[in-house]
C-alpha cells in the first residue's frame, strides 16, 4: 500500500477473487458462473437500439426494468431496489444499516465479502460458527441487536435454510434489519421475498451472474419494505446514480421476459450437479446437500488444495479455501454435463495417482 493511503485502511484486507487465469485453456469450475450463454432475447436486446444511445446516460431510476421486477415477483414497485450487482446492495446495506453503534451478524463461513465490508466501514461485527455439519442454528441470530447478514443458500457450503427458519430470526430481530443474500436461490432453494410482504426488517438480495447468465453484465436486485428501499437509495444517489448501464438494463428487462429460457437452465444445472454428486459419491467423496450451482466435497484420500492443484496442472479450474475448518473441502461449480465428465475423469486420474 501506498503512503498516501488513509491510516483507517491500513490493515484491511481486500475480498480476493476467483481466479481468472490465463496461461491456459482452463475448464472453469472455480467462480460460479452459468455455463450456458444469455438467452437469444438478451443478446437482441444488447444489440439493437440500446447499442446507439450509448452516447445518453441510462435512467438512473431504472424505471422500466423496476416495474418488470416487481411484476414478476409480485410486489409493488416502490419495494424494488436495482443496482451494479449483488455486492453493490450487499455494500450499500452495511452502509446504511450498520455503524458504530450498530453492528453485524453473520456466519463464521459464509461469503468472504461480508467481513471485509465491516472492516472496511470500522463496523463491530460477530462471526457465528456453523454447526459441525455446516449447517446454520437460527438461534444463534436470536436477539441480536446488530443488522443480521445470511447467504441462503449459504456459500461455500450450499446449505439451504427453510422459509419458516428464516421467519424465526426476523420474529426475534424486529428492531434490527435482517439481510437474507439470495444469489444461489434459484437452484433450489425457497426464496423469502412473500416474507418481505410481513416483516418490515426484511431485506431479499438476488443477483443476475447465477441463475441469468449475466456475471458479466454487474446486475443484482433487492426485494423490501419500500422504508428499507429508500434508505438505499439515499446512500445509491449519493454515490453514483448511474451505476446500472442502459446495455445492462436492456439485458435485466430481457431475461425476465425470457423466464422458461432460464427456468430450462437452472433445471439442468440442479440436474447435473445431482449427477455429479452422485459421482464423486462414488469415489468416496463427502459432500454437503448444496442447494445451490455448486457442490462442497471432500476427499479422505486427497487434501483439499492437493486435489485443487493436481486438478488446476490438469486444465480444471475449482475453488479452495485456506480457512482451517474447510481446507480439506473444494468447491466445485455446476458446468455442463460434459465439463463435469472432463472433471469426473481428472478426478479419477488423480486418485489413481495416490
Amino acid at each position: 500500500m501506498s503512503k498516501f493511503l488513509s491510516r483507517r485502511f491500513s490493515s484491511l484486507v481486500p475480498y480476493t477473487p476467483g481466479e481468472q487465469p490465463r496461461d491456459m485453456e482452463y475448464v472453469k469450475l472455480n467462480t460460479n458462473e452459468s455455463p450456458f450463454a444469455p438467452s437469444p432475447k438478451v443478446i437482441a436486446a444488447v444489440n439493437g437500439e440500446e447499442v446507439k444511445k450509448l452516447n445518453l446516460y441510462p435512467d438512473p431510476t431504472g424505471k422500466a426494468l423496476i416495474q418488470k421486477l416487481a411484476e414478476t415477483y409480485g410486489v409493488g414497485e416502490e419495494n424494488v431496489f436495482i443496482s451494479n450487482g449483488s455486492d453493490d446492495i450487499l455494500n450499500f446495506s452495511f452502509m446504511a444499516f450498520c455503524d458504530k453503534d450498530k453492528g453485524a451478524f453473520f456466519p463464521e463461513i459464509s461469503y468472504g465479502f461480508y467481513e471485509v465490508y465491516a472492516e472496511l466501514y470500522g463496523i463491530n461485527y460477530k462471526k457465528i460458527p456453523l454447526n459441525s455439519d455446516f449447517s446454520i442454528t437460527p438461534a444463534h441470530y436470536f436477539n441480536a441487536g446488530s443488522t443480521v447478514v445470511i447467504a441462503n443458500p449459504n456459500a461455500p457450503t450450499g446449505l439451504a435454510l427453510s422459509v419458516a427458519q428464516v421467519e424465526e430470526i426476523l420474529k426475534a430481530n424486529a428492531n434490527d434489519v435482517v439481510i437474507i443474500d439470495e444469489a444461489y436461490v434459484d437452484f433450489g432453494a425457497e426464496s423469502c421475498v412473500a416474507l418481505t410482504k410481513k416483516y418490515n426488517n426484511l431485506i431479499v438480495v438476488m443477483t443476475y451472474s447465477k441463475s441469468r447468465s449475466l456475471a458479466g453484465g454487474r446486475l443484482g436486485f433487492a426485494i423490501a419494505h419500500k422504508d428499507l428501499i429508500r434508505d438505499l437509495n439515499t446512500i445509491k444517489y449519493s454515490t453514483n446514480p448511474y451505476n446500472i448501464n442502459r446495455l445492462t438494463m436492456a439485458a435485466g428487462i430481457a431475461s425476465l421476459e425470457d423466464a422458461d429460457y432460464y427456468k430450462n437452465c437452472n433445471k439442468n444445472t440442479a440436474e447435473v450437479r445431482e449427477y455429479t454428486k452422485a459421482e464423486l459419491q462414488k469415489r468416496g467423496f463427502t459432500l454437503t446437500d448444496s442447494k445451490a450451482n455448486f457442490l462442497f466435497a471432500k476427499s479422505d484420500k486427497i487434501g483439499g488444495e492437493e486435489y485443487y492443484m493436481a486438478l488446476k496442472s490438469r486444465g480444471v479450474l475449482v475453488r479452495h479455501f485456506k480457512n482451517e475448518k474447510i481446507k480439506d473441502y473444494v468447491r466445485i461449480t455446476i458446468g455442463t454435463k460434459q465439463q463435469m465428465d472432463v472433471l469426473l475423469l481428472k478426478t479419477d486420474e488423480i486418485l489413481s495417482e495416490v
